[in-house]
């Protein structure tokens, strides 16, 4: 396979390419970038990079869209067997009522207000709007909406490729909400027969949860194992 890149050392993703090939090369020349490039926006495409294991970002630079497929070099995975609540989170759990798959365009819309200009791009959340609705290479966008009395307070929406939920974005409205969301969500998942639950990029609320950090190698080996 012939690989493509940028001047400053990205890989360049086009259309034609097979994602699964990709990863593999990746891993095998030691690629030390967390992130690839590409100008295609296409659902099929970006379904294709997800059912390969990469979390579809994005970006715009001066007026032009970038999609930014991304295999982190190190991945935070939940083991659902490690989950960990602290006590002072414990007592929570039973004020709130999870729904799964519930709410999915506005939880989608709320992130777009928070992350938009970071990494949730207009041309991107349409891509997975329609993967949601037609379901392309086994991919299905997915969404968790956490509820109190009646009213929705925190959610987060992600990607299901075989028996592996990443989790992309979230947002909360009231404090604990978003820890009681990811703690539902970790049940929900191992009741449902998930393998693990991808956290994405590493961060401490995700360790404290009990999130194990991988390396890209390992992430690909389990979740290919999970696309069986």
């Amino acid at each position: 396979m012939y690989l493509h890149f940028t001047e400053t050392g990205f890989l360049i993703m086009l259309p034609h390419d097979n994602p699964r090939r990709i990863v593999d090369a990746m891993l095998k020349t030691g690629y030390n970038e967390e992130f690839c490039v590409s100008l295609d926006f296409s659902p099929d495409f970006i379904a294709r990079l997800m059912a390969a294991g990469f979390l579809v970002m994005s970006t715009k630079v001066d007026n032009e869209h970038i999609l930014l497929p991304k295999l982190h070099l190190t991945r935070s995975a939940l083991f659902f067997d490690n989950l960990h609540i602290k006590k002072s989170v414990k007592r929570y759990l039973n004020r709130y009522e999870l729904r799964y798959d519930s709410d999915f365009d506005f939880i989608l819309n709320r992130c777009m207000e928070i992350h938009g200009g970071d990494w949730l791009t207009a041309p991107l959340a349409a891509a997975i709007r329609n993967i949601r609705q037609n379901r392309p290479h086994g991919v299905y966008p997915a969404s968790f909406a956490l509820y109190r009395n009646g009213k929705i307070v925190a959610g987060e929406f992600g990607v299901k490729a075989g028996r592996v939920y990443t989790s992309y974005s979230g947002y909360y409205d009231e404090s604990n909400a978003g820890t009681v969301q990811l703690i539902l969500a970790a049940r929900y998942l191992q009741e449902h027969g998930f393998s693990f639950f991808d956290l994405g990029m590493p961060l401490d609320y995700k360790t404290d949860l009990g999130a194990t950090d991988i390396s890209p190698e390992d992430f690909v080996a389990l979740f290919r194992a999970g696309q069986c």
